[in-house]
């Protein structure tokens, strides 16, 4: 079980301790347990800090904690703080990536059957789209919808969300797509194929963890060949 020790404390030299704990990461690389540190600053008391630390269990952070780096720079933390600072052990029971859930939501809404689902919930009003495809970036809610009305009418398809990798404000989607040819698409008239492709997904997440900018990149040459886009010019 994922274990997060969420150390609270006050200081008026969090420069001083910044540093050290820049140090700590240099000096305990390749054999630290923790994952994931993160520091936030009161915004009505400047001198108020809180650390959360991440391990992969409990064990891992009693591990972290007998490392000799640690316990030597924890000591000079403790002498930068204007009072002891206080410790909070917690097992971690739900781990949500909102960023994450956005973008599984947003694939599951692009494929569903009927009609398009409202895409405010995944998505701000002024999305920018950048698809090798076009000429020019798409930017707008609706010039999304109209992109997606293309694909909507032209297959019966879903996709599959392979992998996701998520960093700051940044989502990483690798997904497998399959479809049936049922309609016209980009003149190409329905063949009523199976056809499938790969591709990745960048996405940029606002601060209300909608979507606000998306680069794709996609084996549009291969779904085309399977099409028979190119059957005519090979003649």
């Amino acid at each position: 079980m994922t274990f997060v020790q969420v150390i609270d404390c006050k200081t008026s030299r969090f420069q001083e301790l910044d540093r050290l704990m820049d140090a700590w990461v240099e000096q305990t690389r390749g054999k630290r347990t923790a994952t994931h540190s993160l520091i936030g600053k009161d915004r009505t008391d400047a001198s108020h800090f809180i650390e959360i630390v991440e391990f992969p269990s409990y064990e891992e952070a009693m591990r972290n904690s007998t490392l000799p780096e640690t316990d030597r720079i924890f000591r000079e933390i403790v002498a930068l703080c204007d009072e002891a600072p206080k410790f909070t052990d917690l097992d971690v029971v739900r781990d949500e990536q909102l960023s994450s859930t956005t973008v599984r939501r947003f694939f599951a809404l692009a494929s569903a059957p009927g009609e398009l689902a409202p895409l405010d919930e995944v998505m701000v009003e002024h999305h920018h789209h950048h698809d090798p495809a076009n000429v020019e970036d798409v930017v707008g809610m609706d010039h999304v919808r109209r992109e997606l009305r293309v694909w909507r009418d032209g297959f019966d398809f879903e996709f599959t969300v392979e992998d996701l990798i998520a960093e700051g404000d940044r989502v990483c989607a690798r997904w497998f797509w399959k479809g049936t040819h049922k309609g016209d698409f980009l003149g190409i008239p329905a063949t009523g194929k199976d056809v499938t492709m790969t591709g990745t997904t960048v996405f940029r997440c606002a601060g209300d963890g909608r979507l606000a900018e998306a680069w794709w990149e996609y084996d549009r040459l291969g779904l085309m060949e399977q099409l028979g886009a190119f059957e005519e010019m090979e003649r």
